[in-house]
């Protein structure tokens, strides 16, 4: 599902995927701002190690 992310190049907010393909373009963009993805990776990681440590404890 494709996130209204900053692309560089064109100046724009556009909808891109995670593997960098812009929706709004139709085309790879490459120069764009993947930190929405960055933070929901990260939070991922975190819950899942967090219900690991639990798992752990029981």
């Amino acid at each position: 599902m494709p996130k209204w992310c900053f692309n560089y190049d064109s100046g724009e907010y556009e909808y891109i995927e995670r593997d960098g393909f812009s929706v709004t373009r139709g085309e790879y963009v490459y120069n764009w701002d993947d930190s929405e993805y960055r933070c929901e990776e990260e939070e991922e990681r975190r819950r899942e190690e967090k219900e690991e440590r639990q798992r752990d404890e029981d």
